[in-house]
């Protein structure tokens, strides 16, 4: 063993109790560090710790909900054989799904803890197409608040991820609000002709170039 320069060597004991006690956690280390270390571990080590994060995991919920909703207003439209506009709501309903996916995949990716939450009550009686349409164009700027809000959130929270990742859903519900209101002006326009709504569709649907949305997050388990 080398000889302490300057005196003699201090003893292992006293030197295992300068140090005595719990051994510190990987994020109790790191407070003791850098301000930017905190803030880089405050979305993985520490998970749900940011309001942005807390928030984001509850947004999960509101996209199944939404889901199930469009599935609801879709099986009406079915029901009373309008298979264009059944078809539309049927779509939408796997988006929203796709959408809480995305949200579950970024979250798996950042190392956070995944929960699958129970949905809202949806709402299943109508008494007309209008009626359907109406309440769609109400959830989806519904969400588009919701998704405002998170945007607004990472921000203040310093989560220039985060923000960067709801970029791509605040451009989605620009066409997804823009898309439900001129559904809801062909109804209106309509009134009880439905099969001119069903003709919109069918057109609409000519148009339409299938495709994935550039740029768009990875949903977990692939696109449905």
């Amino acid at each position: 063993m080398l000889a302490h320069r300057g005196g003699p060597a201090p003893a292992i004991g006293a030197a295992s109790r300068e140090i005595s006690g719990p051994p510190l956690t990987v994020s109790q280390g790191l407070s003791q560090g850098s301000p930017g270390t905190v803030c880089a571990m405050s979305s993985i080590g520490q998970p749900g710790a940011t309001r942005f994060q807390t928030m984001l995991a509850a947004q999960v919920r509101n996209e199944l909900t939404a889901s199930q909703q469009y599935l609801a207003l879709a099986v009406w439209l079915d029901a009373a054989d309008l298979p264009r506009l059944a078809a539309r709501f049927y779509r939408q309903s796997l988006e929203e799904r796709t959408h809480a996916m995305m949200i579950i995949q970024y979250r798996l990716d950042n190392r956070l803890p995944v929960a699958i939450p129970a949905v809202d009550d949806v709402r299943n009686d109508f008494s007309s197409v209008h009626e359907v349409v109406e309440l769609a164009l109400s959830q989806e700027k519904r969400v588009t608040e919701e998704i405002v809000s998170l945007a607004r959130t990472a921000r203040a929270d310093d989560d220039y991820i985060g923000e960067q990742f709801v970029q791509w859903f605040l451009k989605e519900q620009v066409e997804e609000v823009a898309s439900m209101s001129t559904l809801l002006t062909v109804v209106e326009r309509a009134a009880d002709n439905l099969f001119q709504i069903e003709d919109f569709l069918a057109r609409e649907s000519d148009r339409c170039v299938a495709g994935t949305v550039p740029a768009a997050p990875r949903a977990a388990g692939g696109r449905t």
